[in-house]
């Protein structure tokens, strides 16, 4: 039998990996077109991680001030310590507008001014209260209004599918093969274009405010596909994350005017960014946690500080907080209306990733050659939009405008091309993935995974150093070896959940080690990532990003890919 005739062979003209912002509003764009798109995703749509974002989406309205396009893009620019580049940035903050008031018309219920305009709030890092906001639940508000599109406009989904192998040959992606979790079994998906959506990677680490399924599964599906990535060593930690929990608690608290306090009741901010207090960006406040914590000034000398919300009152923090009031009340039984909430630093975002132009086509060296047929948006893209360092509520505006601009692209692509021959073989990578894991092991993914993720926790968390890193490397190296001797008790096809963490694991090992390997070399801080053995910005030799190839089972680096500065946005001191 051939394969286009088999029962799990489907040929759909876009097929987005995905189901955040970014997939949705991609596959919303291709279907309103006539198109055929398809979402595949390993959660249910409404569980995607862009429904965990809660402080707003970031757009220069000026509905509540005084803002500008070029205040955003400069902010942002800023924020980013000059390694964004600026053409992305300047359509970013032009689109942005477009993305709000797009979502308004869909019916997303923003919170209002008095007058009836989208209610915007001050957030880390922004000149200006540009972020439009939905009380504390923005991303889950956005998510769901844009799921209900979705199926408005006969997107197909694939729900609770993990995708194992991208089908690239001679440059031209022609599809992907997936595992479905529901049944078993593999399925071919053939398609002229294909978007990676797949979010962000924070699952490498213990403490995180990631759900459990970021395991980075987009950025390692290149990487195995012979593709580099871009700027991985710079991941942000959030610094309001529940202590031991890492859930985020948003920055809004702060948008609203909750301080941060250490041991002694001090608002310490005021010795680390006295201009913007509690509102700097989220790389200098949680430094600057960190530095409290470490010089023995957390609560009770522990590996915590405050988050206090007492004297914004029961009414602001019930009517605009009221998801951050759950969380502290149900995780670590405090009432913010009453007492402070302990927070630590969290990891959260991940600036690097899937390398792509401005028409989010994956690139394929620092010259921009593209493969074609394949696009990335949203939290596993590396445009470079965010730089070293992203700034709150630029995210949800990040997947939202480059998933309308994706679909967009997909769809011209769709219409001037026809579907290209699958690779022979297609299934043969990802049934050997499939048949290791089932043939057995002596060593326990989970245990593999434990290791992984505490060892980052500890060696690349907000302060980093050759020594730790080097330890880090190491770890990787073993748990590599490790993973290969692993298999799977449950041998059953049917929701075989020990089979995907096992998947996922591979995953984990997979980028982290880009993540370490680029850290290495980058001999200087920018932005998120700060080395003590190095505490300088080096414009010099370091600006400039980051791509890296698995060659040969090495990691393989390449620095010629220029960050685009414009004249009036030259690198300067960053101060806040």
């Amino acid at each position: 039998m051939k394969i286009e005739e088999a029962r799990n062979y489907h040929q759909i003209d876009a097929v987005i990996v995905g189901a955040g912002l970014a997939g949705l509003r991609a596959a919303l764009q291709v279907a309103k077109s006539g198109l055929t798109a398809a979402v595949i995703t390993k959660v249910y749509p409404t569980r995607s991680h862009s429904g965990g974002a809660q402080g707003g989406i970031a757009a220069a309205l000026a509905n509540v001030s005084e803002d500008s396009l070029e205040a955003h893009m400069f902010d942002t620019i800023k924020g980013s310590d000059y390694l964004a580049d600026q053409d992305v940035v300047e359509r970013f903050v032009n689109e942005a507008l477009k993305t709000v008031y797009e979502f308004e018309h869909m019916g997303v219920p923003f919170s209002r001014t008095k007058d009836g305009r989208i209610n915007q709030r001050p957030f880390g890092g922004h000149s200006q209260p540009r972020a439009c906001f939905a009380q504390d639940i923005t991303g889950h508000v956005l998510l769901h209004t844009l799921f209900e599109q979705c199926l408005r406009h006969n997107v197909l989904f694939f729900n609770e599918f993990q995708v194992l192998s991208l089908q690239i040959k001679d440059d031209v992606c022609r599809g992907l093969v997936a595992w479905d979790i529901r049944t078993g079994g593999l399925h071919i998906f053939q398609a002229k274009a294909v978007l990676l959506a797949t979010g962000g990677y924070g699952r490498a680490w213990k403490v995180t405010s990631n759900a459990h399924a970021n395991t980075g599964d987009g950025v390692a599906l290149v990487l195995e596909a012979g593709l580099p990535l871009e700027d991985m060593e710079f991941v942000q930690f959030h610094p309001t994350g529940l202590y031991k929990h890492g859930i985020l608690l948003s920055e809004a608290a702060r948008g609203e005017g909750a301080y941060i306090v250490n041991d002694k009741g001090e608002r310490f901010m005021k010795t680390y960014a006295a201009a913007k207090m509690e509102l700097a960006p989220r790389d200098v406040v949680s430094r600057a946690e960190q530095t409290e914590i470490n010089e023995g000034r957390g609560i009770q000398g522990q590996d915590y500080v405050y988050l206090d919300l007492r004297h914004l009152g029961k009414e602001k923090i019930l009517s605009r907080l009221p998801q951050i009031h759950d969380l502290a009340l149900n995780y670590l039984k405090v009432d913010a209306i009453t007492d402070p909430v302990p927070i630590q630093p969290t990891a959260h975002y991940s600036m690097g990733g899937i390398p792509a132009n401005l028409n989010t086509e994956v690139i394929k060296n620092a010259a921009g050659q593209v493969v074609k047929g394949l696009y990335t948006a949203g939290e596993a893209s590396c445009l470079s939009l965010h730089g070293a360092n992203r700034l709150g509520t630029n995210s949800l505006q990040d997947a939202a405008t480059f998933g309308r601009i994706a679909g967009s692209h997909m769809t011209d692509y769709c219409r001037k091309n026809a579907f290209a021959d699958l690779p022979a073989k297609p299934l043969e990578a990802a049934q050997a993935k499939i048949d290791r894991l089932f043939a057995g092991g002596k060593e326990r993914h989970a245990d593999i995974r434990e290791e992984l993720q505490v060892n980052m926790t500890r060696n690349m968390g907000v302060f980093r150093n050759q020594d730790g890193m080097l330890k880090m490397l190491a770890v990787i190296k073993e748990l590599q070896d490790r993973y290969q001797q692993a298999g799977v008790d449950d041998k059953g096809l049917a929701f075989n959940l020990d089979l995907i963490e096992a998947l996922e694991l591979e995953n984990l090992l997979s980028f982290s080690e880009v993540i370490v390997e680029g850290a290495l070399a980058r001999k200087e801080s920018r932005g998120a990532h700060f080395r003590s053995d190095f505490p300088k910005r080096d414009d010099g030799n370091w600006l400039k990003h980051t791509l890296a190839w698995r060659r040969d089972g090495k990691i393989v680096m390449d620095y010629s890919k220029a960050v685009v500065i414009y004249p009036q946005y030259q690198p300067q001191e960053r101060k806040y």
